[in-house]
């Protein structure tokens, strides 16, 4: 049986944030090429971001490095108001690796502590199938279609589930689309201006 392995990060939660992410759980540290949220390198998550804000998908990508430029990430989630965590905080690897299907959620995260810390906060996008399946077990939502939202109820707030492409290069969608999911959500809760 393999061990069970404790979140490694704490979540990030700016005072100001109106869109709490969820992803499933960070991929194994052998994989970071930095200490924080979507840290592989392969994923896509900081380029879809840098076309979103900056129109250039490389703009948080440290190219020569390998790596991405976390305090320019932390700045732009800061300054729009986004947090981060993961549905789950302690999982088994079923097969040793990042991929969601050999997850195994042994403790989910407390949702409704997470949403006291950012009281502005009403909308959820869940970044992956297993993000959003996990969340909606425990609080009665619908897991929306791809690109479109339900309403549900965590500790009496209203909330917005939102479900969004997976930014994993093995879901088979190239960036500009899965950047324009994000761009119609974002654009819909007000984080980015329509053009």
């Amino acid at each position: 049986m393999p061990e069970i392995e404790r979140h490694p990060l704490e979540p990030f939660l700016p005072p100001n944030a109106r869109l709490l992410m969820l992803g499933s759980f960070p991929p194994p540290r052998a994989r970071w090429c930095m200490d924080f949220f979507y840290p592989n390198r392969t994923n896509m998550m900081w380029e879809i971001f840098g076309e979103l804000f900056f129109g250039d998908h490389l703009r948080l990508v440290d190219v020569a490095n390998k790596s991405f430029f976390k305090d320019d990430i932390i700045a732009l989630l800061r300054e729009h108001g986004i947090a981060i965590f993961d549905t789950a905080c302690a999982v088994r690897r079923l097969q040793g690796n990042a991929s969601d299907k050999f997850l195994e959620v042994v403790e989910k995260t407390d949702i409704p502590a997470l949403l006291s810390q950012i009281p502005l906060c009403h909308d959820i996008v869940c970044t992956g199938q297993k993000s959003a399946e996990t969340l909606c077990e425990d609080y009665g939502a619908t897991v929306p279609k791809m690109g479109e939202s339900s309403t549900f109820l965590v500790a009496g707030r209203e909330m917005h589930l939102w479900r969004m492409p997976s930014s994993s290069r093995a879901y088979p969608m190239r960036l500009q689309d899965k950047a324009a999911y994000y761009r119609t959500m974002m654009e819909h809760i007000g984080l980015i201006s329509l053009p």
